[in-house]
Parts: C-alpha cells; structure tokens; sequence
C-alpha cells in the first residue's frame, strides 16, 4: 500500500478546509473494485463541498469529487476485471463515500457503469452528473409523451453543465429550445449549441402567478424557487417540467392550479441514486445523441491542483459549460 494526490476535505476551526496532499491508499474506505482515476470534472455540488457553503460533506476526512471515468485495477465483484474502462457518477461519493478528486478511488462494482463505445474517459466527465442529469431529464421527459412536435421546451441555467447539455441534446433531437440565462453575454454560445431563443432568468425570477399565459410544452430546471414556479405556470396543457436543481433555493411558491386546471406534470429527477438500468439507458443515449463537436465548445480543461480555486466560481455561476479534471 502506497500514497496518492487527492483533495482533502476535514473540519476546521471555522467550517473546512480543502487541501492537495498526499493519502493513504489504506485509508480507502470498503468497495470490491479499486480504480486509476484518470479523469473527473467539477459540479455544483462540487462547489459546495469544496467552499464548506452547504453540508455536503458527510463524514471526514473526505476526498472531494463526485465523479470519475477511469481504469479497473482490482476487482472482486464478477462484472468487472482489471483493465476495463469505467464511470461512476453519484451513490454518495465526495459526501458520505471517498470521492473521486484523487488518483485511486475504491467502490462498490454494483455502482459502476461501463464506458460507451465511442466515448473516452475525457468525454465521459465532460458530460458527467451535470449531462447525466441533463439526459435523466430529456428521458422523463420523453416517457410522459414530450416530442418535437409538441411545442416549444425551455431549459433554465441554460449556460451552466446541465443546461449546456441539455441545449445541446434536445437541439440535434429537432426540438425547439428556449434558453434561459443570467448571462446574457453568452447568447452566442447558447446559440451555438442550438437554442432558437435566448431569454432573461429575470422574467422567471419573479414571484408566480397561479397561471399564466402557455409558453412552452416542456421544460428541465435546475434552478428551483420561483422560477420552476413560473416554468409550470406557464407550461401548456399536458405539459411536463423536469426538475433536478436548487440554484436559487430548495422551496416552489407555486399552487395547484397548473396540474388541476392544465394537467401539468412536475417530473423529479434523481440522478444520486438512479438506478442501474436507468443509468444505462442515459450512458447509452448520452453517446449517440450529443453531438461531440459541441460537447468540445462546452468543456474547459483544468489540472488537479486547480480545482480548489474554481469552487467559488461555479456557485457565483461564472462557470461556463462543463469542467474536466485532469487526474492522471
């Protein structure tokens, strides 16, 4: 047993520090597959973890990072052997779970999904939670009935991971996608990625009304408060929102009026502990139906020992797209 660079995360005096250091691979917490981290990429809840700003962090020591694409070195668990390609994304890591902002990660092999053929590890977390979360979402949405046809779809947080990855998807699938965004200076990019419309998170932001007028057949938010409460108000008959985030707070000032007098669905989008086959299917989808040309305007490339830095950025939201780790 031998030591690894991995960013540390214990208790201070006032909240916790983050620090690049050196750690025991004996400290490894029980998992029956150990992996070479190779790649992983930086999240939102990443930030928070990082920043001390939310408890995220469960238990200490604890390695940061989420998620991680890398090489089976060690394995007891009958699906996996030595050398393959693998993901992990959720279960807990970087919260209760060693995480992955280190050169070896150990793990349960039931949490691991095989790398899709036609995607690197560096792809893999350049899509990450943030695109998994994206593509969970554009599934949902797809199970309750949403096609192109079926009006326009908005998607808030538009230049953030989940946001770029969903623009970017929803768009190569023929959709109309309205972009929500408090970013305006990056209606460009947005429309790189395939938006039809660029709006200001300020017409969302706002406290909603029961009911306004229809503007869209669908949406994914990852923004939460009052804005998923003004997405619904404004969401057409049948319609469906997806909602898998809290940027501007965990509570919906909304009222009953879009599900009883339009049949709007509020779809809730897990992406932690998704199951296996849920998680394949998004894998699956994730390699064929994201073009990779825009996967590269939206992924930003930073080392290990920079990741600490870019904690605050990312809640401040002046993150654009998607961060990649370089880990090995």
């Amino acid at each position: 047993m031998g030591t690894f660079k991995a960013i540390r995360i214990d208790k201070a005096d006032k909240g916790t520090t983050a620090t690049l250091t050196q750690f025991d691979e004996a400290e490894l917490m029980d998992g029956d597959v150990t992996v070479k981290v190779e790649w992983s990429d930086l999240n939102y809840k990443d930030g928070l973890a990082l920043t001390g700003k939310a408890p995220v962090v469960r238990r200490f020591p604890m390695i940061a990072g989420i998620d991680f694409a890398g090489t089976v070195e060690q394995s007891s668990h009958p699906s996996w052997k030595p050398g393959d390609a693998v993901i992990c994304t959720g279960w807990g890591m970087g919260e209760t779970h060693l995480g992955a902002y280190a050169e070896k990660a150990r793990v349960k092999g039931d949490w691991l999904v095989g790398l899709p053929q036609g995607l690197s590890a560096r792809d893999a977390m350049a899509i990450g939670t943030a695109g998994f979360t994206a593509m969970l979402a554009i599934l949902a949405l797809e199970k309750h009935g949403l096609t192109p046809g079926s009006g326009p779809v908005v998607v808030t947080g538009a230049a953030g991971g989940v946001g770029s990855v969903a623009t970017a998807v929803l768009a190569k699938l023929s959709y109309h996608v309205i972009a929500s965004t408090g970013r305006l200076a990056e209606a460009d990019y947005l429309k790189s990625l395939g938006a039809a419309e660029i709006i200001d998170r300020n017409e969302l932001s706002a406290p909603a009304k029961p009911l306004a007028k229809e503007r869209w057949a669908g949406g994914i938010d990852s923004v939460g408060s009052n804005t998923l409460a003004n997405l619904l108000a404004m969401t057409k008959y049948g319609g469906a929102i997806a909602a898998c985030g809290l940027a501007a707070g965990m509570d919906l000032p909304s009222s009953v009026a879009p599900f009883i007098l339009r049949g709007v669905c509020l779809l809730g989008i897990d992406s932690v502990m998704c199951p296996l086959p849920a998680r394949k299917a998004a894998w699956d989808r994730l390699a064929t139906d994201l073009d990779r040309s825009k996967l590269s305007e939206i992924t930003h490339e930073i080392a290990l020992d920079q990741v600490a830095a870019l904690g605050p950025q990312i809640l401040a939201g002046q993150v654009r797209g998607r961060t990649v780790v370089r880990i090995s």
